[in-house]
């Protein structure tokens, strides 16, 4: 009997092996492309309007991930990050090589704070000061250079029409 749970034990190891190795497969696959689609959004600020072109993360793994391991973020591109309701939300940048400003917006599409120049690869959180719907990140010196600040509007898909 102990030949029989012997092999069975190696074949129980070998099939939680193999399903191990499938999961983590299937997860390096859904993290190694960008993230939920594009979108274009428009932040109306006191020096004009300026448009974004960003990734979406709409999702848990999408919204972890975030831009973590990239190397260069060109200006007028950002990701997105999307809660789908209103929610305090806090950031951090673990494993992020560039700098950031972070932008949290409400649902109705006003702008509630803006961190500028987050620091690189820190674990200092970064809270978004209330409830948002939304956080864009953009290369750092972007809200600086475009004068963008809390109250100014943006518009896209996601955000409430009408305000």
């Amino acid at each position: 009997m102990t030949h029989l749970f012997g092999a069975y034990g190696r074949f129980a190891r070998h099939v939680a092996l193999t399903l191990a190795i499938a999961s983590f497969a299937a997860l390096a696959a859904a993290t190694a492309g960008q993230a939920a689609g594009d979108d274009t959004i428009k932040i109306i600020s006191k020096s004009g309007a300026h448009t974004f072109s960003v990734e979406l993360a709409t999702n848990e793994l999408e919204r972890a991930k975030g831009l973590m391991f990239r190397k260069e973020l060109p200006n007028g591109y950002g990701m997105l990050f999307d809660f789908h309701t209103e929610q305090p939300a806090n950031f951090w940048m673990r494993n992020t090589y560039i700098p950031l400003d972070m932008i949290f917006i409400k649902a109705d599409g006003h702008i509630l704070r803006v961190a500028e120049n987050a620091k690189p690869q820190s674990d200092d959180l970064i809270p978004s000061g209330g409830p948002v719907r939304a956080v864009l990140e953009v290369i750092a010196g972007t809200a600086h250079k475009l004068g963008i600040a809390p109250g100014d509007t943006v518009t896209g898909s996601i955000f409430a029409k009408g305000h």
